[in-house]
């Protein structure tokens, strides 16, 4: 079912509007008071993916379980060109080492034991839960109560993974591998359009195999108050993309502000946080305020961006009436997710498409591990005939 067939048309509602431009104008306040034009940069393009998100109900998670267990490609399509687009500018740009005198940095990670079981978990985390790392943010911004739930999960996973990663990081892996640096921008690039290219083909192969023809949406789009076509987001994110890469000298992440967010938590409540291993090296990051670390900001802007995206849309409609299970199962995924996340270097966002456009093998493996054990939980729900997230993402048709 598509998204507007969910959703009928109603007019903006006007006083989610307001608080979401009162909240925008709070987060730009505070990254202009600290004299901060990055963070104050960071904040709109922030802003600006969360209205994309919303609009175009661009989830990762909602992709993935359509390819999987509906054999639709859409989703992952628009994902495969998003890549591609973004990569056309990120190769060179990282093969430069930067543009105009501003540096930029790839997120490369080695990949290994400890990041394939993480990545793996996060996949089984993104079916139980029905969304990702962005897709929990942009929801909640929309009105999904259910992903406070998953974003506290995920901030309690985050936190316990960083007391456990001296471990995981002592495990067996590959060392960073950087094929921009091996190959040059060129042959890195056709060798990253020779990979994503044959997936492209093999899912329109496959949706046509099974369905006599490919998902068409004929939806009425509308720039301001959505519903946007799947190409608009795509855009739309590779200008995130790239913007967060200019702006911050390295790509696009999320999960690594819910871990600041634990431990801030968890230092208050008396927990020996400093004494961690992850943490003792990351003391100036820790004790600085939280809109004042740049991933957190764009975090919050993904929030306000989906609130005021859902307000002019008519659909901020938000419900609290979440059964115990609904609730368990909301904090498991999110559990999941945050301490797979930490130990694969990031999530869907942060490792899989930041490391890709980096050129690194970790998003690789990401993709690998993470589709993986999306696919393992997902059959054995459809095994045991379960029901797991009514509330999840939007569909992305």
């Amino acid at each position: 079912m598509n998204n507007s067939a969910q959703f009928p048309a109603s007019p903006p509602q006007i006083i989610p509007l307001c608080f979401a431009g009162a909240a925008a104008a709070g987060l730009l306040g505070l990254a202009y008071a600290n004299g901060s034009a990055r963070l104050v940069l960071a904040t709109f393009i922030g802003l600006f993916a969360g209205i994309a998100l919303y609009h175009a109900s661009f989830g990762f998670t909602s992709a993935w379980q359509r390819f999987a267990s509906e054999r639709r490609g859409a989703g992952l399509r628009a994902q495969i060109l998003l890549i591609l687009l973004t990569c056309a500018i990120t190769f060179p740009l990282l093969a430069a080492g930067g543009i105009f005198g501003q540096p930029v940095h790839g997120s490369i990670a080695p990949f290994g034991i400890a990041a394939a079981f993480g990545a793996f978990l996060f996949g089984i985390g993104m079916h139980m839960g029905g969304s990702c790392a962005s897709g929990t943010l942009f929801t909640m911004g929309g009105g999904n109560t259910r992903m406070l739930a998953t974003l506290a999960g995920f901030v309690a996973g985050s936190l316990v993974a960083t007391a456990h990663l001296a471990f995981w990081r002592s495990l067996p892996g590959f060392a960073p591998l950087s094929i921009v640096e091996k190959y040059g921008a060129v042959g890195s690039y056709a060798l990253t359009a020779l990979l994503l290219g044959s997936l492209f083909i093999y899912s329109r192969r496959r949706e046509i195999r099974h369905h006599g023809e490919l998902e068409r949406d004929d939806r009425q789009f509308n720039l301001i108050r959505g519903p946007w076509p799947k190409l608009w987001g795509c855009y739309a994110l590779v200008f995130v993309s790239i913007a967060t890469l200019l702006v911050l000298s390295r790509p696009w992440g999320i999960t690594s502000a819910f871990a600041l967010w634990g431990a801030k938590l968890g230092r208050a409540a008396g927990l020996p946080i400093d004494g961690w291993q992850y943490w003792a090296n990351r003391q100036a990051w820790l004790n600085q305020p939280v809109w004042m670390d740049s991933t957190s900001v764009m975090n919050f802007g993904i929030v306000v961006g989906a609130l005021a995206a859902a307000a002019l849309a008519g659909r901020f409609s938000p419900t609290f009436r979440l059964t115990s299970r609904e609730l368990a199962i909301a904090l498991i995924a999110g559990m999941l997710m945050g301490y797979g996340a930490r130990l694969a270097y990031g999530c869907n966002i942060g490792a899989y498409l930041g490391g890709v456009i980096s050129g690194s093998l970790h998003g690789w493996g990401w993709l690998l591990f993470g589709f993986l054990g999306l696919s393992v939980s997902a059959s054995l729900a459809s095994r045991l005939k379960v029901r797991l997230n009514r509330h999840a993402e939007p569909s992305e048709s």
